[in-house]
C-alpha cells in the first residue's frame, strides 16, 4: 500500500500479519509524471485489494480519527452511525491512485470513482468532480497544492455519491478566490470549495482557504469533518451546508465577516443542523459563531468564539465541551428558525464561559424554554444573564453570575442607567427594574 511520505502504519500492518518490522526503512510514494497529460478528464483504474484483512484492519486502526457515539439521550439526533470507517480514516489508500499536477487556466475534470493525488501551483485552475455513478466515491488527496483563482471555485464537486478531501500528512495546502464568483449555468458556485453532494474533510495536513467575496466551503447536502487543520478567511460564511455540518475532529481558525458555521435548509425544516463531538475552534465572526437553523448539538470540543452571537438555533443542546464566548448581542440564543423543533436551550454538561458586551445583551436567551441539568456556567454581564419567554428549569450544575453562585435561573427585565452602581434606591437587583440609576439585572 502506497502513501505520501513516511508510511507510519507499516509496522502495525506487519504486526497484524505476524511479520517482524526489524530493519525495514520507510517507503515513499512514487509520483507519476502526469503534468503534461491531464488537461480535460481523469478516470481511475479498477480498484483491487492486495492486502489481507488483518493488515487492512491494523492500518485503519492507526490512521482513523477517534469517535464515540454520544452517551447522552437525545431526541434530536441518532449519533451512532454519523461517520463511516472511511470518513474517520485520515490517510488514503494510494495503491491505485492517479497523480495530478495542477496547471494554469485549466479545468481538470474527474469523471469516475477513485483516489486522485493533487499537487502543484496554479492560477485559475478548477478541480471539477463530475462522477455520475450512483455509488461513485471520489477522494482528492491534497499533497502540497496551491490554487489561486479569480472567480471560480478551486474545487467544484458537481456530481458524486460522496467526495473526500484529504490533506496529506505534513503538507500545507492553499486555496483562494480573489474576486466575485461567476455562476455555472443555474448553479451559484459561491465558495472556494463548492459541492452539490456530500463531502468529507479529513487528513493529517493543513488547508488554508481565503474567499474575498463569498463562502469558504459550501455544501448542498452534508459536510463532515473528521480531521485536519483548517484556516478559513471569508467575506461570507466560512462553512455553510444545506442539510448538516457534522464534526468529530479537526483544528479550525476562522475569521469571517458573516457566520463561521452555518446550516440552513429552506425546504425541509428538519434539516439544517450542526453536530460537534470534538475538535478545536478559534472563531472570530461579525455575525454568528455557530448557527444551525434546526438545531445545534455539542457533545465535546474546545471553542473560543468572539461574535455578535455565539451559538444560535431553534433547539440548542450542550452536553459537554469547553466553550468560551465573547458576544455583543446574545451569547447563546434559541429562536424559532424551524417549525420542526421546539425553541429550547438545554444544558446537560460542559464548561461554558460567557462574557457579554455593553448594551441590551443577553448571555443565554431563549424565545422558548431553558433547562439546565448539569455543567458549569459562568456569566459576566453588565445587563442580562438569562432571558426566556417560556419556562426555566434548573435541575443541577453550577451557575455563576458576575462571580456569585446562584441556585436558580433568574429572569431578566430591563435595567436602567448606572450598570452595577445603583442610583436613588437602585443597587443590584435579581429581577425587575432598578431605581433611578438602574441596577444590574441578572
Amino acid at each position: 500500500m502506497k502513501t505520501i511520505g513516511t508510511i507510519s502504519i507499516l509496522a502495525a500492518i506487519l504486526a497484524a500479519l505476524g511479520i517482524s518490522a526489524t530493519g525495514l526503512t520507510a517507503l515513499t510514494a512514487k509520483e507519476a509524471d502526469t503534468a503534461s497529460t491531464v488537461t480535460e478528464s481523469v478516470s481511475a483504474p479498477a480498484q483491487t485489494t492486495s492486502v489481507t484483512e488483518a493488515a487492512a484492519t491494523a492500518a485503519e486502526a492507526v490512521t482513523a480519527a477517534s469517535y464515540t457515539a454520544s452517551s447522552y439521550a437525545s431526541s434530536l439526533l441518532d449519533t451512532s452511525n454519523l461517520f463511516s470507517n472511511r470518513d474517520l480514516k485520515q490517510e488514503a489508500d494510494l495503491e491505485d491512485a492517479q497523480y495530478i499536477t495542477v496547471a494554469d487556466n485549466k479545468t481538470i475534470e474527474i469523471t469516475e470513482a477513485g483516489v486522485y493525488v493533487i499537487s502543484g501551483t496554479a492560477s485559475n485552475c478548477t478541480i471539477k468532480v463530475n462522477a455520475d455513478g450512483e455509488n461513485d466515491k471520489v477522494q482528492l488527496v491534497l499533497n502540497g497544492v496551491s490554487i489561486t483563482n479569480t472567480s471560480t471555485p478551486a474545487i467544484y464537486i458537481a456530481s458524486a455519491d460522496k467526495c473526500f478531501i484529504t490533506t496529506a500528512e505534513n503538507t500545507a495546502n492553499t486555496l483562494s478566490v480573489a474576486g466575485q464568483f461567476t455562476a455555472d449555468g443555474d448553479t451559484n458556485t459561491d465558495a472556494v470549495i463548492f459541492s452539490k453532494d456530500d463531502i468529507v474533510l479529513n487528513g493529517l495536513g493543513s488547508l488554508d482557504i481565503t474567499s474575498a467575496y463569498g463562502n469558504g466551503i459550501s455544501g448542498k447536502d452534508d459536510i463532515k469533518v473528521t480531521g485536519g487543520t483548517y484556516s478559513i478567511t471569508s467575506a461570507l460564511d466560512a462553512i455553510e451546508a444545506n442539510d448538516s455540518i457534522l464534526v468529530c475532529g479537526g483544528e479550525f481558525t476562522i475569521k469571517t465577516s458573516k457566520d463561521a458555521l452555518h446550516a440552513e435548509n429552506d425546504e425541509d425544516g428538519s434539516k439544517g443542523y450542526i453536530y460537534i463531538s470534538d475538535g478545536s475552534f478559534d472563531i472570530t465572526a461579525k455575525s454568528d459563531g455557530i448557527q444551525g437553523n434546526a438545531f445545534v448539538v455539542i457533545d465535546g470540543g474546545k471553542f473560543s468564539i468572539s461574535a455578535s452571537e455565539g451559538i444560535e438555533g431553534t433547539y440548542i443542546q450542550i452536553n459537554d465541551g469547553d466553550i468560551t464566548i465573547s458576544a455583543s448581542d446574545d451569547g447563546i440564543n434559541a429562536t424559532g428558525k424551524s417549525a420542526s423543533y421546539n425553541v429550547v436551550i438545554e444544558i446537560n454538561g460542559g464548561d461554558i464561559g460567557i462574557t457579554m458586551g455593553q448594551g441590551d445583551t443577553d448571555a443565554i436567551d431563549s424565545n422558548g424554554n431553558i433547562t439546565v441539568n448539569g455543567g458549569n456556567i459562568s456569566i459576566t454581564a453588565q445587563m442580562s444573564s438569562f432571558d426566556y419567554d417560556g419556562t426555566a428549569t434548573y435541575n443541577g450544575g453550577t451557575i455563576t453570575i458576575n462571580g456569585q453562585i446562584v441556585n436558580y435561573i433568574p429572569q431578566s427585565m430591563m435595567g436602567g442607567f448606572g450598570g452595577m452602581q445603583g442610583g436613588f434606591g437602585g443597587g443590584m437587583q435579581q429581577s425587575g427594574r432598578g431605581g433611578f440609576g438602574g441596577g444590574m439585572r441578572w
